[in-house]
């Protein structure tokens, strides 16, 4: 498909004050794999004061600042309903660090100070005294596959699953959601939380493709997607589970 006809609409929300830990790169990589599958990828930008487009079919918000995370924090909980509609129409929605903390009902920061978040994923969110940092495996089970997820984690978050969600993974090393019981992420139908930076998916081109497949589908093109050779990323992948394993 051409770029004039895209197969993949993302909205790249607050990207100017959610991009830490080189979060954008997530984008890169699906922009990427699409093109080596000769589809596209069209990407809205949107900041704070801009609506959200309610006709994409995925959407991003990476991770930031305490500071720059509660501007957004309060712009987002003002006009999400458009997000909400496209996410229980079933586009897929993913968050990264401080984007999981807004998706989920609310975080209270180390200051003390509360942030509202949209209740997309049904997650509280706690800053605790410490924070959680290192190199992170986990085991994680989407459509029905099992496969190894790697990434790096640094954040104070202490991150509590309700019942309307499940995990993204089981730790094999790291701390995950709150450093205690053994879970990283949380997976609500096509909404994905963690607070994998690094950035996540270029060393997990599984899981870029499980959410690639997702926005396609909901996009209306029902073909699956052609696998890729990934050798470089089954490097880097096997590279930092190795670390992450010295550092255990």
């Amino acid at each position: 498909m051409s770029a004039a006809n895209p197969s993949i609409k993302l909205c790249h929300l607050y990207p100017d004050h959610m991009n830490i830990y080189a979060d954008r790169g997530n984008i890169a990589v699906f922009r990427r794999r699409l093109e080596w599958r000769g589809l596209s990828l069209e990407v809205a930008e949107v900041g704070l004061g801009d609506p959200i487009p309610a006709d994409c079919h995925l959407y991003y918000l990476g991770g930031g600042q305490d500071r720059d995370q509660m501007l957004v924090a309060e712009d987002l909980a003002q006009k999400a309903d458009s997000l909400l509609d496209a996410a229980g129409d079933g586009a897929v929605v993913l968050g990264v660090c401080g984007g999981y903390q807004l998706l989920g009902h609310s975080y209270m920061a180390v200051d003390g100070r509360p942030m509202p978040g949209i209740g997309l994923l049904d997650v509280e969110t706690t800053a605790g005294a410490s924070r959680l940092i290192g190199d992170v495996v986990l085991e994680v089970t989407l459509n029905g596959l099992t496969r190894t997820v790697v990434g790096y984690e640094n954040h104070a978050g202490r991150t509590h699953l309700g019942g309307g969600c499940t995990p993204l993974g089981r730790l094999r090393r790291g701390h995950g959601n709150n450093g205690d019981d053994r879970c990283e992420g949380a997976v609500a139908g096509r909404r994905v939380g963690t607070y994998l930076h690094g950035p996540l998916l270029p060393k997990n081109p599984w899981l870029a493709d499980i959410l690639l497949g997702w926005a396609l589908d909901h996009a209306g093109h029902t073909s699956e997607l052609k696998p890729l050779e990934d050798d470089l990323e089954k490097s880097a992948h096997a590279v930092a589970a190795t670390r992450a394993g010295k550092r255990r």
